[in-house]
């Protein structure tokens, strides 16, 4: 008896999502990232508007200044959609493991200085607030943005801030051998010593802050253009001689992402700015107001860092925004 298999081949009708071929073209199938990210957000017949703004709907364009012809404009340019982008961070969270548990293995936090442990504790784990901080705004950006792609790479962001504070929490129960008291001590200079009071203070303001593409501005360009530089950077490139190599391995995490996740900030402003004349004035007043504000935030803990360059830190550092800024279009002079 024989059996005779036949292969048929058939041609699909069509190659992606009706809305996806109208912005990308029917004749080519989409990406997973096109698929995923665009022409989601809903746009019509919304059944009510929310009780605490009746004023507007519970999605609508005019909850921040800047005007877009398209919302779904914005691009990331690292492609991230749920499956790469939950794979890209187990890659990301696999090396941290690794160096947490190599540092507790061996007992490697013993070997620091006492000057390097008072920088970890004065310097660093403060930052597990602001890192909180952060996670609420760029879930503010979520919640009221307009526009799939750009809510989409907001939501990541605010997941990444989250899980940079509980990786700068194990560092302190590292520290404390897992007593918690390190943690408590952050939070009690967190709240109350006066070198962190000013940054608190504006963290607190960005929180009550109204305009979410504002607020993208002065946490994801802004806020993080000048504290990594200044409170992050001394620990990945090592505070001191010896155990330093340690604390670039803790903090190695932080250090990839905040190069990973710029790529995606510029793109979006970059976009923003290029749309209008009048998106560039806004976006230049907003850096330029909140710049002001950050500088004046961080010179307290500058000084506080000041054996480890930090008022050197901090000017370099708004350079640096200054460049940056430019390249992307608007100015915040």
């Amino acid at each position: 008896m024989s059996v005779e298999i036949r292969v048929a081949s058939i041609d699909p009708i069509r190659q992606t999502f009706a809305r996806t071929s109208r912005r990308f073209g029917a004749d080519k199938p989409a990406s997973r990232y096109q698929e995923a990210s665009f022409d989601l957000q809903p746009r019509d017949n919304f059944h009510y508007r929310p009780v605490w703004d009746p004023q507007r709907d519970i999605y609508d364009r005019r909850r921040t200044a800047i005007e877009m012809r398209d919302w779904d404009d914005f691009r990331d340019p690292r492609q991230y959609y749920y499956a790469t982008y939950v794979l890209n961070r187990a890659r990301m969270q696999e090396a941290a493991e690794k160096s947490f548990e190599f540092v507790d293995k061996h007992g490697l936090m013993a070997t620091l200085s006492v000057e390097q442990v008072r920088d970890i504790e004065t310097l660093l784990l403060p930052l597990r607030h602001l890192e909180w901080a952060a996670n609420l705004n760029n879930c503010f950006v979520t919640a009221y943005c307009f526009g799939s792609s750009m809510a989409q790479g907001a939501m990541y962001a605010t997941t990444d801030r989250l899980g940079i504070a509980q990786y700068l929490s194990r560092i302190g129960l590292l520290l404390d051998g897992n007593s918690g008291q390190s943690l408590t001590d952050a939070k009690a200079r967190w709240l109350d010593a006066p070198a962190w009071q000013p940054l608190r203070r504006l963290a607190e303001r960005c929180l009550v802050q109204k305009d979410w593409f504002e607020l993208f501005v002065a946490q994801n360009l802004v806020l993080d253009s000048l504290v990594h530089p200044l409170l992050y950077a001394p620990f990945h490139s090592g505070v001191g001689d010896a155990g330093g190599a340690y604390l670039a391995m803790l903090t190695e995490f932080i250090k990839d992402w905040s190069g990973d996740n710029q790529k995606w900030v510029d793109a979006c402003l970059k976009i923003a700015a290029a749309e209008s004349p009048a998106n560039r004035a806004r976006l230049s007043a907003w850096a330029a107001e909140w710049k002001g504000l950050a500088l004046d935030a961080l010179a307290p803990l500058a000084q506080c860092a000041a054996h480890l360059d930090g008022p050197a830190r901090l000017e370099s550092a708004a350079r640096a925004l200054d460049q940056r800024i430019a390249k992307l279009g608007f100015d915040a002079a």
